[in-house]
């Protein structure tokens, strides 16, 4: 199925999301750890979380479009 990616910190954290807006993946540069800030850290990952759950359902949408042929079914978005 299709994936979004999102990265924060200039890709020190990059999480991935399925077509179904789940979390498969989570990465974090070793060096975001060494550094000890806790706080960037968990909004680093928040900010990557949010920016690939928009991807996959901006991918989702593009998908479904083209399997409907761009028809505007009421209730499926």
């Amino acid at each position: 199925g299709q994936r979004g990616a999102g990265s924060a910190g200039g890709g020190m954290v990059t999480v991935t999301a399925d077509g179904r807006g789940e979390i498969v993946a989570v990465r974090i540069d070793p060096e975001v750890i060494q550094g000890g800030d806790l706080e960037m850290l968990q909004d680093l990952i928040v900010a990557a979380t949010n920016e690939a759950l928009r991807r996959s359902r901006d991918l989702l949408t593009t998908e479904m479009g083209r399997l409907t042929g761009g028809l505007n079914l009421p209730g499926l978005f």
